[in-house]
Order: C-alpha cells, then structure tokens, then sequence
C-alpha cells in the first residue's frame, strides 16, 4: 500500500496555491485541523518536511517544491478522470471550463453562452475573463477546455485564429488634444499620459508616459474623466463614439489597431464531445449568435 494519498498532495497543492491552512480549509470545506492533520501525516509518513512557515504565509521547502512538481501532473490526470466518469455517467459533460480575453466583444460572448445554455441547461459553464499578460494566467488556462486569447504562440492546444478586435485611438471631446489643429504626431501626444489596458497594447515607444490599468472598464473611464487618451477596443466603446463624447484622434498615422483572438481547444480533449463542439461552431459563427438575439 502507498504511504500518501492524492488527497492529502492535493491538500498541500490548495494551501501553497492559497497560503494558509485556514483558506485552504475554507476552499476544500473542510476544518483547519483536518488539512492540518492530513499534511502532519503526509510529512510524517515521507519523513521529508515539505511546508515552512513564511510570516503569515506557508511555504514549500526546496523538498516539498521538488516532490509537488512531480505529483501535480498526476492531480491533473486524476481530475481529468473523474471529470471523464461523470459524463460517462450522466451520458453528458457536466461542467465547460471557457476562458475568454476581456477584449472579446461582451455582446457576442453573452450572445454565444445563451445559446449554448438553451442547448445545454445542465452543463455548468464557467467562464474567466483573462488579460492577456495577467500574472496568474497560466494555471486558469491549464484548466481551461476552450481558449479565446491573443497569445497563440504561448498555448499548448489546438487552435486557429478566429477573429481580428479593433482598437481605435480616441479621447474625451474636452480633452486639449482636439484644441491643436495639426495632425498629431509622437511629441504633441507626449505631454499627456498613454492609457493602456495591462500590456495588450504592447505601445513599444520610448519616453511614453503610460498609465497601465487592469481592466478594459477602468481604462474606459480614465480616457472618459480625460486623465489622457489611448487605443480601446472600438466595440466596447461604441456608444460613447455615436454620443461624440469619445472621439477618434486625429493622429498622423496609427489610429487603428488590430489584435488577433485565437480560438484554443485543450489539447488532451481527443475526440471532442457534443459540447465542446457546439461551443466552438457557435464561436466560428458567432455572427449568426448575435442576429438571433438583436
């Protein structure tokens, strides 16, 4: 018999993952004393100390950071299994895990998930809104069956490009920058802060003074009080555009932007099940997903 269960190494992945016992019991609703107790037991039986205390955290010893690397791969195959049983048992997949960049159009997405919700009320659908360079991405997107994400090249998965997203540089009406009558170019824009969403922009120019937020909606409304100006998706902003209270540029070159999505499926997802499959065709058309709901 083995010394160790899957349960207790996935007990310690959760409180490394969290850092603290205490959130890790909250997570796995479970008490404190019994994640305590199953990680005594699996150093106990290992005779290897695989958890420091680090000022209000815990943390793995060079031990413990070596022997969870090895096990982790065997959690995922474990849950994959147990995923597997569960659709083999109520005939259908039961949950979808969709990870979508935040600069995807709101209204297709909504459009797609209620159709696909229509199709399927009893698949769970759990979806996180990711920015592309966001720390922490990796593990979501580990998880994740299907993918719509700029960085194709970062991926391990099957994908293809599914659709170009429009940024359009513009500022507030008010903003000074519509007061110089000349195309603008790089040193009339510098006085005023760039606003950028994360590193999607990816604006490589030197001496920009480049305020960086977390979320499309923040970046929204900094360029909407005229904190400064920037290039955001045209689709999210297509309201304040029709209003005149955001306006195109009138920069000398560069006033548009594309980036690509990419649609991703998991890798190990071999053959596809009926989900999956209407989740990707409804992305692949999602044209007609949105007429259907105007």
């Amino acid at each position: 018999m083995h010394k160790t269960t899957l349960e207790q190494w996935a007990l310690l992945e959760k409180v490394v993952e969290l850092g603290s016992f205490a959130k890790a019991a909250e997570e796995t609703n479970r008490s404190q004393s019994s994640v305590s107790y199953n990680l005594a037991l699996l150093q106990e039986r290992l005779g290897v100390a695989l958890l420091v205390p680090e000022g209000r955290r815990a943390v793995l010893t060079p031990a413990g950071e070596l022997l969870l690397g090895q096990v982790k791969p065997l959690l995922k195959a474990f849950a994959w299994v147990e995923t597997r049983a569960a659709t083999l048992r109520d005939g259908m997949r039961t949950r979808l895990d969709l990870v979508v960049d935040s600069i995807f159009p709101r209204e297709r997405l909504f459009a797609i998930l209620r159709q696909f919700q229509q199709r399927y009320p009893q698949t769970q659908v759990r979806l996180t809104e990711v920015l592309e360079n966001a720390h922490g991405n990796e593990v979501v997107q580990a998880e994740a069956d299907v993918m719509v994400l700029t960085r194709r090249q970062d991926i391990t998965g099957r994908g293809e490009w599914l659709m170009n997203i429009d940024f359009v540089a513009v500022a507030h009406r008010d903003h000074p920058l519509f007061d110089i009558q000349t195309p603008l170019n790089d040193e009339q824009l510098r006085p005023w802060p760039l606003i950028r969403i994360a590193d999607s922009d990816n604006d490589k120019q030197a001496g920009r003074d480049a305020w960086t937020f977390s979320t499309i909606d923040a970046a929204i409304d900094a360029i909407m009080y005229q904190v400064g100006y920037g290039w955001l998706p045209e689709e999210r902003i297509q309201a304040e555009l029709s209003q005149g209270v955001l306006k195109p540029l009138p920069l000398a070159h560069g006033v548009r932007r594309a980036t690509p999505l990419h649609l991703i499926v998991k890798q190990d997802l071999a053959p596809l099940d009926e989900q999956v499959e209407l989740l990707l065709y409804l992305f692949q058309n999602m044209h007609h997903s949105v007429e259907s709901h105007t």
